[in-house]
């Protein structure tokens, strides 16, 4: 059974940062996408960030310049290191992984931004 746990969530202010990790454990191999994704009270979840195996990255356009993420294969680690928050980035935040052509999600943390 796989998990994904993750941490890093909770309230800043406006201009702050937040850095967010998520852990895959279980029977798990190889992983080849991993990406962050958010939904926000009465929106529909979004895609925020993406991480290839080819090492690539992409990013939704709200949120270039200000959040990178990154990868620890070994560690089957995701985080997002997310810079400069705006009170529009207050949702909860999602980890999904692809491994084996199987989807697997995270709980969800809540990353409130807000004075």
């Amino acid at each position: 059974q796989v998990q994904l746990v993750e941490s890093g969530g909770g309230l800043v202010q406006p201009g702050g940062s937040l850095r967010l990790s998520c852990t895959a454990s279980g029977s798990i191999s190889s992983i080849e996408t991993m990406e962050w994704y958010r939904q926000a009270p009465g929106k529909q979840r979004e895609l925020v960030a993406t991480s290839d195996s080819g090492g690539s990255t992409n990013y939704a356009d709200s949120v270039k310049g200000r959040f990178t993420i990154s990868r620890d294969n070994a560690r089957k680690t995701v985080s997002l290191q997310m810079n400069s928050l705006e009170p529009e980035d207050t949702a909860v935040y999602y980890c999904e992984i692809v491994s084996d052509y199987r989807v697997y999600w995270g709980q969800g943390t809540q990353v409130t931004v807000s004075s």
